[in-house]
């Protein structure tokens, strides 16, 4: 493994990142990079990085890629390092980068993906242990990660493994001069966005004299269907706090699945397709993004995308952008009878004005890890290029742009306007939009997205294709409950209960 010293003189270039542009940046003990002039124009120093190159992985598409792609070329210039972005379909992510490091082939010397898989790869030690390198890099500022994205996105078991490039929420977006117009306020119930959507579906929210949608949710069947639903139904079955979790008992690793609260959920999801596209069960997140842009979309639920989308060349929306924290129930699952109850203080503690709300902490932000299988200088180089990717200097830029998929994850992201109206959002829609984050990560009752071993297969090959079945009118409620209860069993079982059970409680901070 390589030496906290030895890779901290290759990196003195994340310390020189921190400069202006166009000035000349002052050498760095190490003596790695004499001077860089970072706005590519004049002499260029010693680059520490020259000749040498590594293969990130991550998922295709254009956001996440994006930023990688952009920033590699810079990072070049800088550095004289070639960093080559692959991709593969989000769906085959998980497997390639188990086969990659499983194998210990080094075909891959880091990777973009999602920080729930990070159990997998963190037990068996395929994973560059990156403690003391974040802690001791001034330019990455570490403590300017929010505490949510530094715990859940980087952290297994006290020990950092990634390094935060996105901060994943899910939010409802709304059209704020709908509401206004029609004297609504955004709805706090699952209930309400019903009814709203009803409200506003087939009128012409856009002036095009077509017909438009009252809500817009991607539910096709890749991997980000159960993220959606997992919103609606987060608030149904947690009440009590973080710590009691919303997928299995932490008593006994039972599925919640098979009740009362989980079907009322089922009902409301298949409902709100009443109220979307004919062919909503075939669009993703980028279809649905691109629907609201254009102001075909009353409502929508999705991570902190549109917000910066809703400011981008093509956006219909400009100033006209609601984002709300995810609405929530007044009734909750009494896990002992299986039964829905009604929200009263002793059952929902955190209930505001009777309503429990469990904001979904979806996915969590996609982040970079360095395969523990790279040499020396190729996890020096990912390590350097990661933080550079995360530095404020780059990942305040990126996270104002819709195109990058990177949503805002630093304290000062949250808390500086600036960067919003800088980039083009208006004041009230970026006190909406920067609100609803940051009630949400500080919701007692937040709800953490599942992350134990081979989550993926819980989630993507069970509860998504089951879901996908349920939507399209191929299964009942109760087959649909049925069938995943029965398909979580058999994974939990065959991988084993009590280590199962053992990485859910780790996973929510839960103690008997």
């Amino acid at each position: 493994m390589l030496s906290l010293k030895k890779l901290l003189g290759f990196i003195a270039l994340a310390l020189l990142m921190v400069g202006c542009g166009g000035e000349e940046v002052e050498p760095v003990t190490g003596g790695v990079v004499s001077s860089i002039d970072q706005s590519g124009n004049g002499e260029v120093g010693e680059r520490p990085f020259a000749g040498e190159s590594i293969t990130i992985l991550t998922r295709d598409g254009v956001q996440i890629v994006e930023p990688l792609v952009r920033r590699a070329a810079e990072f070049q210039t800088l550095t004289g390092a070639e960093v080559k972005i692959e991709t593969t379909p989000f769906d085959q992510l998980y497997d390639q980068m188990w086969a990659d490091l499983s194998a210990q082939k080094n075909d891959y010397q880091a990777y973009v993906f999602a920080p729930q898989w990070l159990v997998d790869y963190t037990i068996p030690g395929y994973l560059l242990d990156l403690t003391d390198l974040a802690m001791n890099d001034e330019a990455l500022a570490w403590s300017d990660i929010a505490p949510f994205f530094r715990d859940f996105s980087a952290t297994y078991e006290g020990r950092v493994y990634t390094i935060p490039l996105d901060g994943d929420f899910q939010l409802v977006y709304y059209r704020a001069d709908l509401l206004a117009e029609a004297g609504l306020t955004p709805p706090t119930t699952w209930q309400e966005y019903i009814e709203m959507a009803a409200i506003f579906h087939n009128q012409d929210l856009n002036g095009d004299g077509e017909a438009d949608y009252g809500s817009c949710i991607a539910k096709t069947e890749n991997g980000q269907s159960y993220w959606m639903f997992w919103s609606i139904v987060a608030p149904y079955l947690q009440s009590q706090g973080t710590r009691q979790g919303t997928f299995f008992s932490p008593q006994t690793m039972a599925p919640l699945v098979n009740n009362e609260a989980f079907a009322a959920a089922l009902t409301i999801y298949k409902e709100t397709n009443q109220y979307g596209a004919d062919n909503e069960l075939a669009l993703d997140v980028a279809d649905t993004r691109s629907l609201f842009v254009a102001g075909r979309c009353a409502l929508s639920i999705d991570w902190g995308d549109i917000g910066t989308l809703s400011i981008g060349p093509e956006s219909q929306i400009k100033g006209k952008l609601g984002t709300t924290m995810l609405p929530g129930s007044n009734q909750v699952l009494e896990r002992a009878t299986g039964e829905l109850v009604r929200c009263e203080p002793a059952v929902c503690p955190y209930a505001l004005g009777g309503i429990n709300h469990a904001p979904f902490a979806a996915f969590g932000g996609w982040a970079g890890g360095i395969s523990n299988f790279a040499t020396a200088e190729e996890q020096a180089l990912a390590y350097a290029f990661l933080s550079y990717m995360s530095q404020p200097e780059q990942a305040n830029e990126d996270v104002t742009i819709g195109i990058t998929g990177y949503n805002p994850y630093r304290i000062s992201q949250f808390s500086d306007y600036r960067l919003w109206l800088e980039a083009g959002m208006e004041r009230a829609t970026a006190e909406r939009y920067l609100s609803a984050i940051g009630v949400s990560l500080n919701n007692p009752n937040m709800a953490l997205d599942l992350r134990i071993p081979q989550n993926n297969r819980y989630q993507q090959e069970v509860l998504d294709s089951v879901l996908a079945q349920f939507l399209a009118d191929e299964l009942t409620v109760e087959e649909t409950m049925t069938q995943i209860y029965t398909g979580w069993e058999l994974i939990t079982e065959e991988i084993g209960r009590e280590e199962q059970l053992a990485a859910y409680r780790a996973s929510l901070g839960y103690t008997e």
